[in-house]
Order: C-alpha cells, then structure tokens, then sequence
C-alpha cells in the first residue's frame, strides 16, 4: 500500500513573505519608539537622583532647595525638561519632600508625537 500524497505543498512549514514583513514592520516600529523613548526614561532618573540627593542635604528653606537643584542640573547636563521653579517643595513631619511632575512630548512620524507623563518625589531620609 501506498502513502496517499496531498499534492507537492502537503509538508511544507515557514513563513510567507508577507508574515516575514509584517513582523520586521511591527518589530521595527517597536525598536524606533524605544529608541526615542529611552532618553527620556534616562532624563527622568536622572532627575529622581538630583531630587532625591536635594531632599537628603535637607535644605534650610525653600529657596535653597532650588539653589541645590540647579547647582544639580548644571552638573547633569541631561537635565532639560524641568526647572527648580517647578518644583513642589513641602515638609512633612520635619522632613523635606520634594515632588516633580511634567510632560515630555516625543515626536514619532510627522504629525505623530507620543506623550510621556513623569512624575516623582523624593524624602529626605
């Protein structure tokens, strides 16, 4: 007895053409957003770690809070999107708490920008 034959493409496996470039398309998309992205994730740190070091020299006033940071964002060349005015500085319980936030507008394609919210806070130890 003989096997009985589907045709010629019976046991052939892969991937299309069109697959092929519909998964380079989506992978490469992905890999230009993370390449515009990740900047900023970088900026955003570093502006955690300038706070966080403002927040532990517990500053006398507010004004030197302000003074610490941008003696901070000078050193930080990366430093761009946020000021020391726009710092919310506060007290709790004795201790100075400093919380940030802002918007970074990353531009994609033309007319395409994708939004990124930050937002953090540092308390002195």
């Amino acid at each position: 007895m003989t096997p009985v034959s589907r045709g010629p493409r019976a046991n052939q496996r892969g991937i299309t053409l069109f697959g092929l470039m519909f998964w380079a398309l989506i992978v490469g998309f992905t890999g230009y957003v993370l390449v515009r992205a990740v900047p900023t994730v970088n900026e955003y740190l570093t502006i955690k770690r300038a706070v966080e070091k403002v927040a532990a020299s517990q500053p006398a006033t507010v004004a030197d809070a302000r003074t610490a940071f941008d003696r901070q964002k000078e050193v930080e060349y990366s430093i761009t999107s946020i000021d020391s005015k726009d710092l919310e500085i506060t007290k709790e319980n004795d201790k100075v708490v400093i919380a940030f936030a802002y918007d970074k507008e990353v531009p994609l394609l033309g007319p395409v920008y994708l939004l990124l919210k930050y937002e953090g806070r540092a308390k002195a130890p």
